[in-house]
């Protein structure tokens, strides 16, 4: 009986030590599975704005790499520089509506060789990259010619700064005329504007305005009343006898474009003015040159 009972006990412990033993094992197990959970959670929240990134929209056409499409990788310029006239541009004031990140602009000056361009941009974040870019031009240029640098800064008496010589920057061939010689920097500006509410630039006056692939999301976001008053807008800014090179989009690219917002689905059902019809309506209000990109 005594042998029975210290059994009995010794059965008792043993019992009671693997409870424990099973216990701990499943604290630790319970431990284990709260960082990965954790973790998971933490992938899960890295998806998720992954995702969001990805699908970040631009109701303004503000996109960003908006040239990483424009300019394929067997070629270094913006196939539109080919349609372009020097003429247009040589010499004179200019505006860019609508420059995105300004490559475009930067390339119209150093190609043609304009006394001034000027782009603007609804999106501060764009025209701080147009900026970006202008300083890079700037610093290859200055790089690529330091015999030109050098003798845009002595004149024939050897006086910093002469007014006698400017260097082309179409060509890089002198001419001589009595502005100060310029860099990139002191013929390209930039700057945030929604051109369509704007009045800052209502005193300005320009010999030729560009408008590449913006009628578009114009005419998207403020109707057939915001496509009139950019044209409006660009007939009163522009010196007599002045050119207005505009590239609109086709209507099935504002079918594409039609969901990116609210105010854009709703002024698409309600458009009238189609593309189609846009020289039409220019001939009639504006009394300028026009050049079509097609």
């Amino acid at each position: 009986m005594g042998l029975d009972n210290d059994q009995k006990k010794n059965k008792k412990k043993r019992n009671r030590s693997n409870e424990k033993e099973k216990s701990v094992e499943k604290v630790v197990a319970n431990e284990e599975k709260v960082p990965t959970q954790q973790k998971q959670q933490q992938q899960g929240n890295c998806n998720q704005s992954k995702k969001k990134k990805n699908q970040e929209v631009y109701p303004f056409g503000n996109y960003r790499n908006y040239y990483g499409y424009r300019i394929s990788h067997d070629t270094d310029e913006d196939p539109r520089l080919k349609v372009l006239k020097k003429e247009w541009f040589e010499g004179k004031d200019c505006l860019d509506i609508g420059c995105n990140s300004g490559i475009m602009t930067i390339h119209i000056a150093k190609k043609f060789g304009c006394r001034s361009i000027l782009g603007v941009d609804i999106d501060s974040s764009r025209i701080e990259d147009a900026h970006w870019h202008l300083r890079k031009f700037v610093r290859m240029q200055n790089s690529a010619k330091p015999s030109e640098k050098k003798s845009s800064s002595e004149g024939a008496d050897g006086v910093h700064g002469s007014k006698e010589q400017s260097v082309s920057l179409s060509n890089g061939e002198a001419k001589t005329d009595s502005a100060e010689t310029k860099d990139l920097s002191q013929i390209v500006s930039f700057q945030k504007e929604n051109f369509v509410q704007t009045r800052n630039l209502d005193e300005n006056r320009y010999d030729t305005i560009l408008c590449l692939s913006v009628t578009k999301w114009v005419h998207l976001n403020w109707g057939d009343d915001g496509l009139i008053t950019l044209f409006s807008k660009i007939w009163r800014l522009l010196q007599p006898g002045g050119i207005f090179v505009m590239e609109p989009q086709p209507w099935k690219s504002y079918e594409n474009n039609r969901r990116v917002s609210e105010t854009t689905a709703m002024n698409y059902r309600t458009i009238v003015l189609r593309p189609d019809r846009f020289q039409e309506i220019l001939l009639d209000k504006v009394l300028c040159l026009l050049h079509f990109i097609p």
